[in-house]
């Protein structure tokens, strides 16, 4: 399939003429998703999504066009489309096409053939499983929401008239089941995730149990007292608040006077043992590839390193209008739009405590298992923040009441620089660029009783 779609490629990206640059993307990519509900299965789909998208650029002007018909006719009508879309655009001095580097080959495999073998009665049947085990978690559990297997694979191919050329084929697969739980009256729900590059790397048990211990955590609830104390995050509340740091670490967010972080490099933003990287490369990561959107390799790149600010994020056009290198982070998410900036396999690099250890040793906090409102309660260029958060207060080292309807309050900076202690246990979510979070204390931020007014603006 590799070869297939270079040869296209390499046909569009031969028409090139003089003085201007040509670049043909290709993705071939079958999903297929199961949901199983009450014991039996809900749904099941399965799709295959095949195109190419142009880019055509001359005199610093851009334009693009995509074709799912992928016959010569279509190809070259897609290549003519662009070159007129082309001559309308407005000139930017970041309208150009990667120039080829070294692709290294990466540490690990991206893809299991062993994804293309399961068969449908056996993900149908492992999505039930998935369902029956999370609905056995308990007496407080009344059921699911749905329960998920999904898988996916994906051959990925780029040629641009600069010389680059290449292509990757990777596979990924998942288990996702919301738990619903309840007891005299009070109700929650929470998540069971589990990840990999096929059937065979997925934990049922453990995706149920997770889901399980994290909604009956919640039950029986209640508002807190205002008060300043030490919060503790959940691994998937740091990725969520880590998707707000990494989009004001992009390079446009920067050049668009839309970052917290504008003008700070080489500032100490957080304590010396953090470090937060961004690493394209690293296998264990949902977004992990050899090369990015633009063909360019990827790489690990550490934007805090000792707790002091290194740089941002770049793709090819944001380091041509900084004079800068690209560091890999163009993003695609097919083949109908342009490569965007974004990060991948964005987390605080884990540390040598396990979460167990962490929490033994607070003596009053809160640990924060849910975050509500996060994106439209965080102002990105101030970095400010409040909140609504659900979780457990912590006594002694120990979970106590569990906590509903509270509101977190402070800022980004605060929080960086508030950061006590990094747990050992990275968990990477599939979306938003694949955050990776971490349990992380973090001192000095406000827990206060009720939930934020939701932002109508």
């Amino acid at each position: 399939m590799s070869d297939e779609l270079l040869g296209l490629l390499d046909r569009v990206v031969g028409q090139a003429k003089a003085g201007e640059g040509i670049e043909a993307y290709g993705l071939d990519e079958t999903e297929t998703t199961v949901k199983a509900h009450d014991g039996d299965v809900e749904s099941l789909s399965s799709a295959r999504r095949r195109g190419i998208g142009v880019r055509v650029v001359r005199d610093q002007r851009v334009g693009y066009c995509f074709t799912v018909d992928l016959s010569e006719e279509a190809l070259d009508a897609a290549l003519a489309e662009a070159r007129a879309n082309a001559t309308v655009g407005s000139p930017d001095p970041g309208n150009v096409l990667a120039e080829p580097r070294r692709v290294a080959e990466l540490d690990g495999p991206l893809y299991d053939p062993a994804v293309e073998e399961v068969a449908p009665q056996d993900k149908v049947d492992t999505a039930i499983a998935l369902d029956r085990a999370t609905r056995g978690g308990g007496p407080d559990i009344t059921g699911t929401d749905a329960a998920r297997y999904g898988d996916s694979v994906r051959t990925a191919a780029i040629c641009s008239s600069t010389g680059v050329r290449a292509s990757y084929r990777r596979s990924d697969a998942y288990l996702l089941v919301e738990a619903l739980a309840g007891r005299n009256g009070s109700t929650t729900s929470a998540y069971g995730l589990s990840l990999g590059r096929s059937l065979a790397e997925l934990d049922i048990d453990a995706a149920a149990a997770e889901a399980v211990e994290r909604a009956t955590r919640l039950l029986g609830g209640r508002t807190p007292s205002s008060a300043r104390v030490p919060i503790v995050f959940d691994p998937f509340v740091t990725a969520s608040v880590l998707g707000i740091v990494a989009g004001g670490l992009t390079a446009e967010a920067v050049q668009r006077g839309r970052s917290l972080f504008a003008g700070k490099v080489g500032e100490q933003l957080a304590p010396a043992f953090v470090r937060l990287i961004d690493d394209g490369r690293l296998t264990g990561g949902p977004a992990a590839a050899p090369w990015d959107g633009e063909g360019t390799p990827t790489q690990r790149t550490v934007l805090l390193d000792y707790g002091v600010l290194q740089g941002y994020l770049h793709h090819v056009a944001s380091a041509a209008r900084d004079d800068a290198v690209s560091t890999g982070n163009a993003s695609r998410g097919s083949y109908a739009t342009p490569p965007g900036l974004s990060p991948t396999n964005f987390y605080v690099e884990p540390g040598d405590t396990p979460p167990a250890d962490l929490i033994a040793g607070v003596d009053t906090g809160f640990y924060c298992q849910q975050v509500m409102g996060l994106h439209s309660g965080a102002n990105p260029i101030s970095g400010d923040f409040s909140v609504g958060a659900a979780g457990v207060m912590i006594r002694d080292g120990e979970f106590a009441e569990a906590v509903r309807e509270a509101t977190i309050a402070g800022s980004i900076p605060q929080m960086l620089a508030g950061i006590a202690v990094v747990g050992s246990d990275l968990r990477f979510l599939p979306s938003g660029g694949a955050m990776g979070g971490t349990t992380l204390l973090v001192d000095g931020m406000t827990l206060a009783g009720g939930a934020p007014q939701e932002d109508t603006a």
